[in-house]
């Protein structure tokens, strides 16, 4: 696994809102990420939508970590949490959620949106690592990042609809910035900020475009008052401002002190 980072990396992420790792996993790790996420992904029942439009833009497993310990060892790992903790200047981050996405083929495009307005947390500083389980490419459905967005991104929902135009009613201005295509090989991964507008082509292809994604929140955020992926005894318990410190929901993965409660 490359885990390390040079400062002009960590430079360029926080100016521009993600940052590219090719050849992240070494190819024994890619058979070990590919076999956990597949054997969990397939014993996870996905959330009924009934959205003819979203159901076919990808095929969705949530939290696979709290059912699989082999997906808990490799998102938890400590060394991940690290590079977003250094990529967002933290000393401390928990995981959010995890997320299995596979666009099947001929799956829809994934419109423009931001992620962290939807969460159960707004922060500045939350990162998604997107790992690719498959070669990724423009014709599969690569991401698209809008460079720098993240600076002027609000805490606030746009769905994802089947225009592609959407989120740029809220924000005209991202709409004259150029995207930027991500293209990775197969063990190759990106992290972006949550408040950077992103989107993903449409699969135009026979095969699918895999994907693992694990969000990291930094240590001591607060409730929001949204579920997001919480279970409903959960959800109801807790109280806007309550700070998401629980081991099982939001498991503590990294921290600079080098305690580390998994």
């Amino acid at each position: 696994m490359k885990t390390t980072l040079i400062q002009s990396q960590i430079d360029d992420y926080r100016k521009n809102g993600f940052l590219v790792i090719d050849e992240f996993l070494t190819p024994d790790e890619l058979a070990v990420w590919r076999c956990a996420v597949d054997e969990a992904a397939v014993a996870k029942c996905p959330p009924a939508r009934n959205n003819e439009y979203y159901d076919n833009v990808f095929q969705q497993r949530v939290n696979l970590w709290k059912d699989s310990e082999a997906v808990r060892e490799l998102v938890l790992d400590p060394r991940v949490g690290k590079l977003a903790a250094d990529l967002e200047g933290l000393d401390a981050v928990r995981l959010c959620h995890d997320q299995a996405l596979c666009k099947v083929p001929w799956a829809n495009a994934t419109t423009w949106h931001v992620d962290n307005p939807f969460w159960q947390f707004h922060s500045h500083h939350a990162t998604s690592m997107w790992l690719a389980l498959d070669d990724v490419t423009i014709q599969n459905g690569c991401m698209y990042f809008l460079p720098g967005t993240h600076k002027n991104s609000r805490f606030e929902s746009v769905l994802i609809t089947p225009n592609m135009n959407r989120l740029f009613e809220n924000y005209p201005d991202w709409a004259a910035i150029e995207p930027v295509p991500v293209e990775m090989p197969a063990g190759g991964c990106s992290f972006h900020n949550a408040l950077l507008a992103h989107a993903a082509g449409p699969n135009m292809t026979t095969g699918r475009r895999r994907a693992m994604v694990a969000i990291y929140m930094p240590d001591g955020v607060t409730f929001n008052g949204q579920q997001n992926t919480y279970p409903p005894e959960v959800f109801e318990r807790l109280k806007v401002g309550d700070v998401l410190n629980d081991e099982t929901q939001n498991p503590r993965v990294y921290a600079r002190d080098g305690m580390v409660i998994n």
